[in-house]
């Protein structure tokens, strides 16, 4: 048996038209598709809209937002709205119209975020100011709530003054201004020292207004830098400069002032544009040159501490804020270009003299030489010419060696007064920096304060007796030592060397002669004011052949066999035991070479 229903006929009900398959009413298929695809146009995927809760569970919320389904949320998303009802309207982000479900996907979450993040650019765009809750600390400062997001507050942004403790800030709402978005990264920085400067600016401009040089103020140390302290006068901050903390030396700032510390200062200068005041502090007390002893004068001696010291000279402070410099030049009566870290360090007592002593431009110069005798007052008796010495080597020159007989007493010994007999091309060749060399004073200039010193002086000139070794056409045996393009140096005995031109090394049988050859060489030239022997191995073969020629010429005019006739060419060899007059200059020069 069925159950009888009423229904209630359609008065303009258009049969025909559903006879026909079109849709019932006024509207046929095609408009009704038309009116349902328009509607779905209204709403877009990615974008937030309005939506009218329909109902309420414990796990999730069922929101209408005029589309052909409604969506599902997890409760979780509402839990910043614990009032929310059925029939309430709020804002929930479109993920997608159509999931593979075929179901519309909502968030209720990412629609509070786009409209935070909507809102906070807007902040940014027109300079607002705006309310925040700071959550809590980060390292470099703190993580601040502003419309839902986690924005970043600098530590450097809290306040205008330095903050020490961030703890008493947490919990804390406060106002704030965006001051930079990274978009990129969703990155958001705020600060509330933005709001203060404003303020500030204000101030500083009457109370810099009021200000004058030389005024005497009262402050608070805010700040301690490596260069200089900053004091809060009251809304206006200065700078005392590590130089106007005292009269004396500071190498801290600590050492005269401390954190939060009330000290008067006195305005030295400002800027009004750029708003910046420069403090004394040291400008409060007396000038220590003021009370420097009345009767201190050039020539006295003083004592104190070296506090700064610098290449060209050390400071030393004779009583607290006055200094004298005593220069590197005046700390050794030694020519020598030295570092003034040589002679003293930071901390050293030292005594010195006055040399020179200017009240007015507060300025001291000292000596440290000047406490001993300078070593030239008399450095015709000690180092009288002809006088023999110990010295050390200092240093080279192309052209000779300068040497320090004592501190002060310099000398050059030039390179051609370094041996008798060895050509020296540089002084390198014969003796070394640091070493100790005998010398012999040859002249004095006292004006210059500099000693021509000669080192061969020390020994007999060996040229006397060399020429009557080597004697032009005398034949030795030598060996070549060196070969250049001009000829080749030849060592021959007694450590003389002797040079041979090309043309005169050429060998008998026509090859020319090599280094560390060992050869007979005929003296050609010996010049003993310029020590030069020039040598020829070719001339001994050549001179030998010219005598047979001649010898046999000679025999054909008397008509005597030539045999007879012709004779060897002498080779005059010398050796030292032969010349008695030789024996005491080999043993001296073998002392020397050992």
């Amino acid at each position: 048996m069925s159950e009888s229903k009423n229904f209630t006929a359609i008065e303009d009900f258009d049969w025909d038209a559903y006879a026909n398959g079109e849709t019932a009413g006024e509207k046929s298929r095609e408009e009704l598709t038309h009116t349902y695809d328009e509607s779905l146009k209204t709403a877009k995927e990615n974008e937030v809209v309005n939506g009218i809760v329909k109902s309420i569970s414990k796990r999730e919320v069922r929101v209408d937002i005029g589309m052909k389904s409604d969506a599902i949320i997890p409760v979780s998303e509402f839990r910043y709205n614990p009032d929310l009802k059925v029939g309430d309207e709020v804002e929930v982000y479109i993920e997608t119209l159509e999931d593979k479900n075929g179901q519309l996907r909502l968030s209720h979450k990412k629609a509070c975020q786009t409209r935070s993040w909507d809102r906070v650019n807007e902040a940014l765009q027109n300079d607002e100011v705006i309310k925040g809750y700071v959550k809590s600390r980060t390292k470099g400062g703190m993580i601040v709530d502003v419309f839902g997001i986690e924005a970043f507050l600098p530590g450097s942004q809290i306040d205008v003054r330095p903050i020490r403790d961030y703890d008493v800030f947490v919990d804390k709402t406060m106002e704030f201004k965006v001051v930079k978005i990274n978009q990129e990264y969703k990155n958001v920085v705020v600060s509330h020292k933005a709001l203060i400067e404003a303020e500030l600016e204000q101030q500083k401009k009457e109370i810099i207004s009021k200000l004058e040089k030389g005024q005497v103020l009262e402050g608070k140390v805010k700040n301690i830098t490596p260069y200089g302290v900053f004091v809060d006068l009251g809304g206006v901050d200065g700078l005392v400069h590590i130089t106007d903390l005292s009269w004396g030396r500071v190498s801290d700032p600590r050492e005269v002032v401390e954190l939060d510390q009330d000290i008067k200062v006195v305005i030295i200068d400002f800027d009004n544009e750029k708003k910046r005041i420069a403090l004394g502090l040291k400008q409060l007390q007396p000038h220590p040159w003021d009370n420097l002893t009345a009767d201190l004068k050039v020539g006295d001696h003083v004592k104190g501490k070296v506090v700064v010291m610098a290449d060209y000279g050390a400071f030393v402070e004779v009583q607290p804020g006055v200094e004298g410099l005593i220069h590197v030049s005046e700390m050794s009566w030694s020519q020598h270009l030295r570092s003034a870290n040589d002679f003293l360090k930071v901390g050293d007592e030292v005594e010195a003299v006055v040399l020179t002593l200017d009240r007015d431009e507060r300025k001291m110069s000292l000596g440290l030489k000047q406490l001993k005798k300078d070593p030239w007052e008399d450095i015709e008796t000690k180092y009288a010419i002809g006088s023999r010495h110990t010295a050390k080597v200092r240093n080279f020159t192309n052209f000779g060696v300068f040497v320090e007989i004592e501190e002060g007493v310099d000398g050059l010994i030039h390179i051609s007064d370094l041996s008798w007999t060895k050509k020296i091309k540089h002084p390198s060749e014969f003796t070394q920096v640091g070493n100790d060399i005998e010398v012999q004073v040859l002249e004095i200039d006292k004006d210059n304060r500099r000693l021509s010193l000669g080192h061969k002086q020390l020994e007999e000139n060996p040229w006397d007796v060399f020429e009557t070794i080597f004697t032009v056409g005398s034949i030795h045996e030598g060996t070549i030592t060196e070969v250049m393009d001009k000829g080749a140096v030849i060592s021959l005995p007694y450590g003389v060397e002797g040079f041979a031109t090309p043309k005169h090394l050429v060998k008998e049988d026509g090859t020319q002669a090599k280094l560390d050859e060992k050869l007979n060489f005929k003296v050609i030239e010996f010049n003993k004011d310029n020590k030069r022997i020039i040598l020829s191995h070719s001339r001994i073969s050549e001179d030998a052949n010219k005598a047979e020629r001649r010898e046999k010429s000679n025999n054909r005019k008397s008509n005597k066999p030539a045999s007879e006739n012709v004779q060897a060419p002498q080779i005059e060899k010398t050796t030292l035991g032969d010349l008695g007059a030789l024996q005491a200059l080999k043993e001296q020069m073998q002392k020397e070479g050992k």
